[in-house]
């Protein structure tokens, strides 16, 4: 499976550029079966108050479906803004090859740090989702760091990890830890696409395959479904687990 990380960091609340530069870059991946853009890329993160954007999840749906459909290739849509019954989501749109949306996820672990949890209404359940017969998984930026969150997913038996964040920089070293230990321990591909910069693709061994440098880019890379099969052939890490119950 080919993979392309877009990668760029929006202008806050500058919807129509932001728009624009989604579809500027999109319009340069070729020959890639999934495309995957970052953490509220439609209006950066995040711009106050939240209420003024509420409308965006249409466009963004609109946009994505339309772009998948013209390139035939899936769309990890990367996160939104979404307002539902007087709540806001940070949600992301899973898209297929047909145009069709056929997942959505809202972010569980909302940031104290940068108040989301004032602002955001945390989803309540997991995501998985079927691209071209591969089972995936979707998390956004904070999740990564629940690692019983990540296992949940992986129970459920996909194979890659799919990742829009807006990790600051400042806080890189933790990040790029966590990355390889969730590959490792869970033994799956995880493709992190980041605003900020340095987004990485990184396989069940821990090994980095791709990673971004910090400015606008498309990060391309391909995922041998094959090697982690062998990996697992060799180590089974999830059979392995003994339950404890006390």
């Amino acid at each position: 499976m080919r993979i392309s990380v877009i990668q760029f960091k929006s202008e806050l609340g500058a919807i129509e550029k932001n728009f624009e530069t989604a579809q500027k870059l999109i319009g340069g991946v070729k020959n890639s079966d999934v495309i995957i853009l970052p953490e509220l890329w439609t209006t950066g993160y995040y711009p106050k108050p939240l209420k003024n954007f509420s409308d965006i999840e249409k466009k963004t749906s609109e946009f994505l479906c339309a772009a998948a459909k013209e390139n035939n290739f899936n769309i990890i849509g990367g996160s939104t803004i979404a307002a539902v019954d007087g709540k806001i989501f940070n949600r992301c749109i899973v898209v297929n090859r047909r145009g069709e949306i056929i997942s959505t996820y809202d972010k569980a672990h909302l940031f104290s740090f940068a108040d989301e949890g004032k602002i955001f209404t945390a989803g309540n359940k997991i995501s998985t989702v079927e691209l071209d017969g591969v089972n995936c998984g979707i998390a956004i930026c904070y999740d990564l760091r629940f690692p019983e969150f990540i296992r949940k997913l992986a129970l459920t038996g996909i194979e890659i990890l799919f990742i829009p964040a807006a990790w600051s920089l400042k806080r890189i070293f933790p990040r790029q830890i966590l990355t390889k230990a969730r590959a490792i321990e869970n033994q799956i591909f995880v493709v992190f696409a980041n605003s900020a910069g340095k987004s990485e693709i990184v396989n069940p061994l821990g090994e980095v395959i791709a990673e971004s440098g910090v400015g606008e880019e498309i990060l391309m890379a391909d995922v041998d479904l094959n090697f982690r099969a062998e990996v697992i052939g060799n180590m089974n890490l999830l059979a392995d687990r003994n339950i404890l119950t006390d």
